[in-house]
């Protein structure tokens, strides 16, 4: 038996007609089912304390393992075609085309080398900060992140102590500044793919993210010039002297507007399904994207001087911890997102019900919460996705008369992001850059201790004053 359920997984795979859709009935799934998911987390989180040469070299394999204790099982329960569409969806529907644009967004300004060294003071630092800020939203957070985080610690490798701005750097260009339009954060980019409007979130959201974000870089230069005016916080000798700014790889700001395009492309055009793998449906645009987006990144190998990403130390290590961490998650939260999605019929009824008042309207401020809580340890585009079916589903109704549940949707998913290492990839791609740099990172509970030091009590405040 299970061996013709092999070769009609395979049959289905080869001939799309026969295979079916990857729908998954959350409503008949047992809390469960979001074990994997949950180890996968507790492996990023509590490894690297316990056995880091054992994360360090195997966290690969280890969240390869996450992944095949959610598929395994799926399988015997409910077939192996079953299980392989399942895959097949969340992989290359989902998966492959978030993980693209990261790859395209951290090659193209891993090629653009700032020459020539700042003097990294607490003006200077909040500037950079400020300036990452605001580029975050017209170039994604990844490419800010990606495009600043070098010249940033570049400019304080003579200072002692540097966790601080990394960290502050996460929750700004990481995360805060990219909700203003769709292109800064992914799950802004499919509310535009629902029918949100390209300046709706602009509009809607910017007190509350002007509020968030001048609070934060006003903190981030008292606490920075404390340090900065501690006697010996300065080493005595600066590794990178103070020169002049320059750029090389200037090819990539080029390359790095055609990614912007290929993404607004892929929300305006819409030519429709081309075919389906297993049930799930590619559609011209974003088969038209993703490989845009490849011959972007072999373009910018291609024609980037290999003076410029020798500048940055670049290397591909960040890139592939990310890559091998989010394909498990990807795969591991399925069944998650099934049950939230099932609402009050789901394991997790008891979050859609906190999302709704007596009246039965929509709780602005619990939307918000229940948003930024999940994003901050799910991926923060389908909890958007996920909570913007919730309220409506109707993009018409959430940017008319529930606005403010939208606003409040679209805050979360993006402010809360900042919350834990995991909640938006970005996170991860600073930490780990930090880190090759010799900046000793706060462990996963320990960044946990800052952002609930810091965001926690500013979340608190934007919900009484704009949720």
């Amino acid at each position: 038996m299970q061996t013709r359920a092999i070769a009609a997984a395979i049959a289905a795979f080869i001939f799309p007609s026969l295979g079916f859709a990857a729908e998954i009935d959350g409503a008949s799934l047992s809390a469960l089912w979001a074990t994997p998911f949950a180890g996968v987390l507790l492996s990023i989180a509590v490894l690297p304390l316990l056995a880091p040469a054992l994360w360090h070299h195997h966290f690969g394999k280890i969240a390869g393992l996450w992944a095949l204790a959610f598929l395994l099982p799926f399988g015997v329960v409910h077939g192996a075609q079953a299980a392989l569409a399942v895959s097949v969806h969340a992989l290359l529907a989902e998966y492959l085309p978030f993980i693209l644009l990261l790859t395209a967004l951290f090659t193209v300004a891993g090629g653009i080398c700032v020459r020539g060294n700042l003097h990294g003071t607490p003006a200077l630092n909040t500037g950079l900060l400020a300036l990452g800020t605001l580029l975050a939203s017209v170039m994604g957070t990844t490419g800010a992140a990606m495009l600043l985080i070098r010249p940033l610690i570049r400019a304080n490798d003579d200072r002692k102590h540097v966790v601080h701005v990394v960290v502050f750097f996460i929750f700004l260009v990481a995360n805060a500044g990219g909700s203003l339009t769709p292109l800064g954060d992914p799950p802004l980019f499919l509310g535009f793919l629902k029918g949100v409007d390209f300046f709706w979130t602009a509009r809607h959201v910017l007190l509350p993210m002007l509020f968030l974000c001048a609070s934060l870089l006003l903190i981030f230069y008292l606490l920075d010039r404390h340090y900065y005016l501690t006697r010996e916080e300065r080493r005595p000798v600066d590794p990178t002297p103070d020169s002049e700014l320059r750029f090389e790889g200037g090819i990539n700001f080029v390359l790095l507007a055609v990614v912007v395009a290929l993404v607004l492309m892929s929300g305006i055009w819409r030519p429709g399904p081309a075919f389906e793998v297993l049930g799930t449906p590619l559609e011209w645009q974003n088969l038209a994207r993703d490989l845009a987006l490849l011959a972007v990144i072999a373009l910018s190998l291609k024609l980037t001087p290999a003076a410029a990403r020798a500048g940055n130390d670049f290397s591909w290590s960040p890139m592939l911890e990310v890559a091998k961490l989010f394909a498990a998650i990807f795969l591991t939260i399925v069944p998650v997102i099934a049950m939230l999605r099932a609402g009050e019929q789901g394991a997790f009824a008891a979050v859609v019900r906190a999302v709704t008042g007596a009246d039965g309207r929509p709780d602005d401020a619990m939307y918000f919460w229940m948003t930024g809580l999940l994003s901050s340890f799910l991926d923060n585009a389908p909890t958007y996705l996920v909570f913007f079916n919730t309220a409506s589903g109707d993009a018409h109704e959430l940017m008319g008369p529930l606005a403010s549940t939208l606003a409040a949707i679209s805050a979360g998913a993006v402010f809360m992001g900042a919350n834990s290492y995991i909640g938006n990839a970005p996170n991860m791609m600073v930490k780990a850059i930090a880190e090759e740099r010799g900046i000793r990172m706060p462990s996963f509970f320990g960044y946990m201790a800052w952002s609930c030091g810091i965001l926690v009590p500013l979340f608190i405040v934007m919900t009484f004053l704009f949720f």
